[in-house]
C-alpha cells in the first residue's frame, strides 16, 4: 500500500531527544502538517523541532519514571489544552508508554478519526519486575494497546522477549523500524577504507553516556593497556546515571571526553577516528539492554567501524547474522582484556573487511523504511479525511 499524505501529531516524552528529529525526518516526505508535543529536561522548552511547532508541557527529570508518570497525570487532566492541536491530525504517534496515557485520552477527545500509533523503544526495568508495581504496569500496556493502531518498535527482541509474552495475542499489527543511519542526514555517501592500523587500537563510546558498567570496563582496559587502547567518547553524559562522569574521566588517561556532537554533521568525523564502535549497554541489564539494537551499531558498522558487542544479547545475534563485528561473553572484563591484549593489526584488518562485506542496507535508510513506516500509519483512513484541510493542525515553517 502507497503512504498517503499525513497531518501528524507528535507525543514524546523528551522533545530534545535526537531520535524525535530522526523519526520526523523519516516521515517528512508524508507529511502536509506536524506538531510535537510533550515534555523538555534541560534549558528552555524548544520552539520548534525539525521545522515543526513543538509545544511543550512542563519539564520532567531525566531517569526518573515516577516524575514522568505524574507528570503525564497531571497533564491528562488539562487535556482542552490539546484541543487545538489535535483537532484534524491523521495520525498520532506516542512515544513510550507514559505518553501513550496521554495519546489515548487525546485521540478519543479530539481526533476520534486519527491512527494511533505506539513507538515501543524501550522497555522500562519496571515493565519487566515481578512486584505489584509490574503488575501494575503491564496491566495499563495491555489496556493501551488494545486501543492502538499499530505498535512500532525497533528491535524484534521487544516482541519477542517482552510484548508477547505479555500480551500474546492481543497485539496490534506490528512494524519493525530498526534505528539506521538515514540517507536524508548524510551530504555524500563516504567511501569505505581500511583505518591506519593500531596500536593504539581507539574505541568509541557515542550517544547517551548513561551506562556505569560500561564506562568503568573501559576505564579499566585503557589502565590495563596504557598506550595500547583509548577510548573517545562523546555525546551527553547522564548525571543522574552517572554522577561522577566527570571525575573518573579526568583521572583515567586513555580515556577522552570530547564533548557533544551534531549527528547530522559530525558522524563521519567521529568514526572515522575510531577503529571500534562500543556497541554494549547494561543500562537496564535485566531486560532492555538485553533487547535493544543501538544508533551506534548502525552508525559505526555503516562507517565502517568494527562494533563490539556481547554474543549473547539481541545486538551480538544481529552481527552474527551479517558476520561481523567482535562478539564478547563474560566475564566480560576477562574476555575484553583478552582480545584487546592479542589484536593485532592483520586481525583488525579482518574484522574490518567483515564489516565492509555487509550490505549497506543493513546500516542505511535510503528512503524505504520510511515510506514502509508511512504505508502502515494508513491502515485505517480517517471517516473525515476530506475535511482535515481546515484543521488547525500547524504547518512546517518554510
Amino acid at each position: 500500500m502507497r503512504p498517503s499524505y499525513m497531518r501528524l501529531v507528535y507525543l514524546v516524552h523528551d522533545l530534545g531527544d535526537p531520535a524525535v528529529l530522526r523519526r520526523l525526518d523519516m516521515l517528512r516526505p508524508y507529511l502536509t502538517a506536524a506538531v510535537v508535543i510533550g515534555y523538555h529536561r534541560t534549558g528552555a522548552a524548544p520552539a520548534e523541532v525539525g521545522g515543526w511547532p513543538a509545544i511543550s508541557l512542563g519539564r520532567t527529570v531525566d531517569s526518573k519514571l515516577g516524575h514522568r508518570a505524574w507528570s503525564v497525570l497531571r497533564a491528562r487532566l488539562l487535556l482542552r489544552r490539546l484541543q487545538l492541536h489535535m483537532v484534524g491530525a491523521t495520525v498520532v504517534i506516542a512515544r513510550q508508554l507514559e505518553m501513550l496515557v496521554l495519546a489515548r485520552s487525546a485521540r478519543e477527545q479530539h481526533a476520534p478519526d486519527a491512527v494511533l500509533a505506539y513507538e515501543c523503544l524501550d522497555i522500562h526495568r519496571l515493565m519487566v519486575v515481578r512486584s505489584p508495581i509490574g503488575f501494575a504496569l503491564r496491566w495499563l500496556e495491555r489496556r493501551l494497546l488494545l486501543a492502538t493502531d499499530l505498535l512500532i518498535v525497533s528491535s524484534t527482541a521487544f516482541v519477542r522477549e517482552h510484548l508477547a509474552v505479555v500480551h500474546g495475542q492481543r497485539l496490534p499489527p506490528i512494524c519493525l523500524v530498526e534505528n539506521k543511519v538515514l540517507r536524508s542526514d548524510l551530504t555524500s555517501l563516504p567511501t569505505r577504507s581500511l583505518k591506519p592500523t593500531g596500536p593504539p587500537w581507539r574505541i568509541g563510546l557515542f550517544g547517551v553516556l548513561r551506562c556505569r558498567r560500561s564506562l568503568d570496563l573501559l576505564a579499566a582496559l585503557v589502565r590495563q593497556l596504557p598506550g595500547k587502547v583509548v577510548v573517545d567518547l562523546r555525546g551527553r553524559p547522564s548525571y543522574a546515571a552517572i554522577p561522577d562522569f566527570d571525575s573518573i574521566v579526568a583521572t583515567t588517561p586513555g580515556l577522552r571526553f570530547l564533548g557533544a556532537y551534531d549527528r547530522r554533521k559530525d558522524l563521519a568525523a567521529i568514526y572515522g577516528a575510531v577503529h571500534f564502535v562500543w556497541s554494549i549497554d547494561f543500562f537496564e541489564a535485566d531486560g532492555n539492554s538485553r533487547w535493544l539494537l543501538p544508533n551506534r551499531l548502525y552508525e559505526g558498522g555503516y562507517h565502517g567501524v568494527v562494533p563490539i558487542a556481547l554474543a549473547a544479547v539481541e545486538t551480538g545475534r544481529w552481527l552474527a547474522t551479517q558476520g561481523a563485528g567482535m562478539l564478547l561473553a563474560e566475564p566480560l572484563a576477562v574476555d575484553l582484556l583478552r582480545h584487546f591484549s592479542e589484536l593485532r593489526p592483520d586481525a583488525y584488518a579482518e574484522a574490518a573487511a567483515q564489516v565492509a562485506r555487509v550490505e549497506r542496507s543493513a546500516w542505511l535508510d535510503e528512503g524505504q523504511d520510511g515510506e514502509r513506516l508511512a504505508a502502515a500509519l494508513c491502515i485505517r483512513r480517517p471517516k473525515q479525511h476530506a475535511a482535515a484541510s481546515t484543521a488547525p493542525v500547524t504547518h512546517r515553517s518554510r
